[in-house]
């Protein structure tokens, strides 16, 4: 564990254009060494990045202070995330094709049962029950870098937990005030939590909105699975004129030559009477390999959604595979085109990945809301500044099985040498002041 001087110089000069933000340069100076913390040390919560910090005389200061400052001060988290994606629309303008990716995974928190947002229910990819927090992603993404732009928790639904408790404490009368008065009040709490419960789609067509309303990506094109494709979702795109990608689920009905059918069926059916309506196209995928599709294109309709355009594509040239299922409401975009902005959603599947591992967007245990909710766009900041960093370490030969490619390790290897080198700074300052190995120690390490 490498004890942590200050802010290395890169997350320093990435974090001052949020500095007003804050009210003051102490609260700053904490929310940097914190982003600091997300970033290089092993151990992503509060309390093992305070650990971790080396205090030297002239700035004591509790792991408290370093708490308040982070997660109860009264800096506003959303001017923050408006300033945050003002950057990054600086860093994509320019840079080709971007697409926005809206997806949602699961943060678990296994010890964690009085975590804001932590509901104990069945986890779908692990199969089994867990604990676990629902977050609804935006992440933009071009052919060189990605970053997140919102992260959200889902509220848990407890709204059949409370009806049967309701049913079950119900009176047939009551006799006095004292005991209408609790009743009420559990009634209003009973609306008021249904009321703010918001499904996962209405997350979604939300951070669109902000997204929109602030303008700072005007050229980028949306992209989404299934589990986000909603009706609201499409019209409010539609309606800024840009365009989206979805995949679309198996047992979806599309009008098919008079009839309702499952796509699914007209696609087994193509397959049998019409192999040769799927045609090869070769695609250029979003991280700049080319990858050969069998696909077909068709302008269909759908229930409710009204007319869209269609791609089955297959990645086996016997249609062996499973086919995949993509929706646009672009009518005039071809196989190829629909392909390459689908391929542009893989990166929030990556966001995922990196902020659990690298940011710590699993690893925090503050409890309350708001902490909760700025440990999540802290992470999100502290990726993006990562994302920014100039690689190198490529020559080294513990880099050589990435072919100049850019991998994270490259990435934080400058970040490293940068806390490394201020830690360097500071034994030989106190060394040349005339203090032992010793009492070098004690300040690095404490006892």
């Amino acid at each position: 564990m490498l004890p942590l001087i200050g802010v290395p110089p890169t997350i320093a000069a990435g974090m001052a254009p949020y500095r007003d933000v804050f009210c003051r340069d102490e609260g700053f100076a904490h929310v940097c060494r914190y982003v600091t913390g997300l970033i290089l040390s092993p151990n992503k919560t509060l309390q093992g990045i305070y650990a971790q910090l080396v205090k030297a005389e002239a700035q004591q200061f509790s792991r408290r202070a370093m708490h308040e400052a982070v997660f109860e001060a009264r800096w506003k988290l959303q001017k923050l995330m408006i300033g945050h994606r003002q950057e990054r629309g600086i860093d994509y303008q320019g840079r080709g094709r971007a697409v926005i990716g809206l997806d949602w995974t699961l943060s678990h928190h296994e010890q964690g049962a009085k975590i804001f947002g932590v509901k104990r229910a069945y986890d779908y990819v692990e199969k089994r029950m867990s604990r676990y927090q629902t977050v609804v992603t935006a992440v933009i993404a071009n052919r060189e870098r990605f970053d997140g732009l919102e992260v959200v928790v889902q509220l848990p639904k407890y709204e059949e937990e409370e009806k049967a408790y309701l049913e079950m404490t119900a009176q047939e009368s009551y006799t006095d005030m004292e005991q209408v008065r609790p009743r009420i009040i559990e009634l209003l709490h009973y609306q008021k939590n249904r009321l703010a419960y918001r499904k996962r789609t209405q997350i979604a067509v939300a951070i669109v909105e902000q997204l929109e309303a602030e303008g700072n990506f005007p050229m980028a094109n949306y992209a989404f699975d299934n589990g986000v494709l909603s009706l609201p979702l499409t019209q409010l795109i539609e309606k800024y004129e840009k365009h989206w990608v979805s995949e679309l689920e198996c047992s979806r009905n599309i009008f098919w030559y008079g009839e309702w059918r499952r796509v699914d069926a007209v696609a087994a059916q193509l397959r049998r009477e019409h192999l040769e309506s799927f045609r090869p196209v070769k695609v250029k995928c979003r991280n700049g390999c080319e990858k050969q599709f069998w696909a077909l294109t068709k302008t269909v309709r759908l229930k409710r959604y009204g007319k869209k355009r269609l791609v089955i594509a297959h990645e086996k040239e016997d249609l062996s595979d499973e086919p995949r299922f993509l929706l646009t409401d672009a009518l005039h975009w071809e196989r190829k085109r629909v392909i390459e902005t689908w391929s542009y959603r893989w990166p929030t599947e990556i966001f995922h990945e990196f902020a659990k591992q690298v940011t710590g967007l699993e690893s925090s245990q503050v409890r309350k809301e708001e902490g909760v909710k700025r440990h999540f766009c802290l992470s999100c900041v502290a990726h993006s500044l990562l994302q920014k960093a100039t690689c190198s370490g490529g020559k080294s030969e513990r880099f050589k099985f990435a072919e100049g490619g850019q991998t994270v390790g490259q990435k934080l290897y400058p970040l490293t040498r940068e806390a490394l080198g201020q830690l360097v700074h500071l034994v030989q300052r106190l060394l040349t002041q005339g203090q032992s190995w010793a009492q070098v120690l004690e300040v690095l390490m404490p006892a």
